[in-house]
């Protein structure tokens, strides 16, 4: 019995077990705090927009008998691009230019007849005259004189019926001479050419369809370069836009949002001249040279305005900055690989950093992966990215 209770009784120490020690160290991601010069501006969903857009409609009625284009393609101001069966305008000018050659024939006819109603006319006052002094002298009775001055008013009246005349003719010339522009111009209009140089849509009317003055638009050009971008900024930025466009140029760059990594640049171009009281923003304009075709119109953008630089801002890793209860906050790392967690005043963010403008001094480091695992206090030991919350630690 001695002996079994003697197998059965445990000594001190192992009844103790192991010595406890401190917990591990938490594997996180750091990064050191930099003093930067940041740029201030304003980030905000734009519309691109095409800087000319025009209707190419018919100015004549008649038959399209012709397309020079594809659809999509860019085309250049007077690219010819639709044809209008120009037959019924060439009879046009061909009746119009008759018109004008008779009314010539007309005119030089009348002008012969009036050089001799005018010679017809002098003769006659020369006869009157003859008339009158052999009536004084009484050598010829008083008809004789009446009748030759009869004659010569008769003459004088002629000649002024056809001077009439001819003044009728020039003008009827001079009306069908318009005629004759008039059907030039409607036949020039067969030819449809493009005004401006840009991008072609759909085709809306197909050849062979009868096309009506000025009715529906045939196609679209919209010209991309350069192009527009236009977005809205809440108005209390108005003021610091004008102060600073009025110096120099604003730039402006337009972010695709399914790609992050294309951007274009542009400049400020327009500060609309009321600001919306609905929303409280005012409207700008934006315009981009678009060489490389990276903005379409009607394509939502993220557009930045780049209003002015902080200089030797304090930044972070976007990444770092955490929400609390009591606001935001980053796991600061002391000398002796322990956090402590601080109490920061973010600003604006950029790229994949945050301004911080309280709570962090350059060159301190802070968690930027990690924190799920971390509590004041607790040491931590640096570790590469990829190897945070891994197996193989």
């Amino acid at each position: 019995m001695l002996a079994l209770c003697g197998c059965g009784q445990k000594t001190p120490a192992a009844a103790a077990g192991p010595a406890a020690g401190p917990p591990p160290a938490v594997p996180v991601v750091v990064a050191k705090a930099t003093s930067e010069s940041v740029p201030t501006e304003l980030r905000v969903v734009g519309t691109v927009e095409a800087s000319s857009v025009v209707q190419i409609k018919s100015q004549i009625a008649g038959e399209l008998v012709g397309v020079n284009f594809t659809e999509g393609q860019t085309v250049h101001q007077g690219d010819l691009l639709f044809r209008i069966d120009p037959r019924p305008y060439d009879e046009a000018i061909r009746q119009a230019e008759a018109a004008v050659a008779r009314d010539r024939a007309q005119i030089q006819q009348s002008e012969a007849t009036l050089a001799r109603d005018k010679a017809q006319a002098d003769y006659a006052a020369a006869e009157a005259s003859r008339q009158s002094e052999l009536n004084k002298g009484g050598l010829t009775p008083k008809s004789s004189f009446d009748q030759a001055q009869s004659t010569a008013e008769a003459a004088r009246a002629t000649l002024r019926a056809t001077q009439a005349g001819i003044d009728t003719a020039k003008a009827t010339l001079s009306s069908d001479e318009v005629a004759v522009a008039t059907a030039r111009l409607n036949r020039s209009y067969c030819d449809i050419h493009a005004p401006i140089t840009g991008r072609t849509g759909n085709l809306l009317v197909q050849s062979g369809n009868l096309v009506k003055a000025n009715d529906v638009p045939l196609v679209v050009i919209h010209k991309v370069e350069p192009i527009f971008v236009s977005f809205s900024v809440p108005e209390q930025h108005l003021s610091a836009i004008r102060r600073l466009s009025a110096s120099r140029k604003l730039e402006v760059q337009a972010v695709s949002q399914d790609n992050p990594g294309q951007t274009a640049t542009g400049s400020l171009s327009v500060i609309d001249n009321t600001v919306d009281t609905t929303t409280g923003t005012i409207h700008l304009k934006a315009t981009f040279q678009n060489s490389d075709g990276k903005l379409w119109p009607g394509q939502f953008v993220t557009a930045v305005l780049h209003l002015d630089t902080i200089h030797d801002a304090t930044v972070v890793p976007t990444e770092a900055v955490q929400s609390g209860q009591q606001g935001q906050y980053v796991y600061a790392v002391k000398p002796d690989n322990s956090v402590e967690i601080r109490k920061v005043s973010a600003g604006r963010t950029f790229g994949a950093k945050t301004v911080i403008e309280s709570g962090v001094q350059p060159g301190e480091t802070v968690v930027t992966d990690g924190q799920l695992r971390l509590f004041p206090g607790a040491s931590v030991k640096p570790v590469e990215a990829n190897k945070v919350d891994t197996g193989a630690l």
